[in-house]
């Protein structure tokens, strides 16, 4: 087969882009033995012994770095901290200093990268789209690839927020049973963060970073009302809503947590016969559109067929 000169250079890009990218991207992000030790022993003997988490965690920040050149195109120049973009980064679980700097590098890429590949792809195709059609695709492009990591990220933020969710009901059952046994509120919470850890991590971490704003002097109220924001859970903000009535006006905080529970355990009932109810509805459409026609052609079908055959002899004798 003759291959012609553009074909050649074509194949050629495609070989040291493919060939190339990665293997730039491992020599910058390259580290060597030296270094991950040095790392493990400036973090200190809690670090030492880490193992793929540790290299994970390396990786990420590396990964950053390559990438904050690209993430400075589209990072916002203020006002990052009180934004509703951050709030969503922090109840998705995304709290490293990398995070931001990867999604707004991955934002950039996919933005001009998508249009630079379909313009290539137009090229080397020798496509006769016309050119406003073309540009239209583009811009269409473009738009996808710069909101494709909003919906990345809505996706994390909603399934972590489901975990806690589904998790929280025992950890406040637990929580019930810790104060009602004599245990202040910060020893319950500690104890029910190392009990929960065993079914939610997310949960676990959540609750022992209330008791450490609880130890480092922060006020109940204010490390309740960040755990509240931080998960971003109806239910969870509701509790925070109920200790912090509780505290001010000086109430059992065991009598409250029994009944939130009591609410809470309707409330569950009340979305699962909603979840039933809708059911039936949810039904009608796999019905009509699948089994619904399958049942018409096994019950219909052999008599059509008869009655196809039996038509042109009754047409022709008639």
């Amino acid at each position: 087969m003759n291959y012609s000169a553009n074909q050649l250079a074509f194949l050629a890009l495609v070989f040291v882009v493919v060939s190339g990218i990665p293997l730039l991207v491992f020599l910058l992000l390259r580290r060597s033995a030296a270094q991950q030790r040095l790392e493990q022993l400036s973090a200190g003997p809690a670090l030492a012994g880490v193992g793929a988490g540790g290299a994970h965690t390396g990786w990420i920040e590396s990964i950053a770095r390559a990438a904050a050149p690209l993430a400075r195109l589209s990072v916002p120049e203020e006002g990052w901290e009180e934004s509703e973009l951050r709030r969503r980064f922090i109840q998705a679980g995304l709290r490293g200093p990398g995070a931001p700097v990867i999604f707004f590098a991955v934002k950039t890429l996919f933005a001009f990268g998508l249009p630079v590949v379909m313009y290539i792809v137009r090229v080397v195709s020798g496509s006769d789209m016309p050119l406003d059609d073309f540009m239209v695709l583009v811009g269409l492009l473009s738009g996808i690839g710069f909101f494709l990591p909003n919906l990345v990220l809505n996706r994390l933020r909603a399934s972590r927020q489901q975990e806690l969710f589904e998790s929280f009901p025992d950890a406040l059952d637990l929580l019930t049973i810790c104060v009602e046994a004599g245990l202040s509120l910060e020893a319950a919470l500690n104890r029910v963060a190392a009990e929960i850890a065993l079914k939610s991590r997310q949960l676990a971490d959540e609750l022992q970073l209330v008791c450490l704003e609880f130890r480092a002097g922060a006020g109940k109220e204010r490390a309740l009302r960040n755990l509240s924001l931080r998960t971003g859970v109806e239910d969870i903000d509701t509790l925070v809503a109920m200790l912090v009535q509780s505290e001010k006006f000086g109430t059992s905080v065991g009598e409250s947590l029994r009944i939130h529970s009591e609410m809470l355990r309707v409330k569950r009932q009340q979305r699962a016969e909603e979840r039933a109810a809708k059911v039936a509805v949810k039904l009608i459409f796999p019905l009509v559109l699948c089994i619904f026609p399958a049942i018409l052609i096994v019950v219909g079908g052999p008599a059509m067929i008869r009655i196809i055959k039996v038509l042109p002899t009754l047409v022709n004798g008639g």
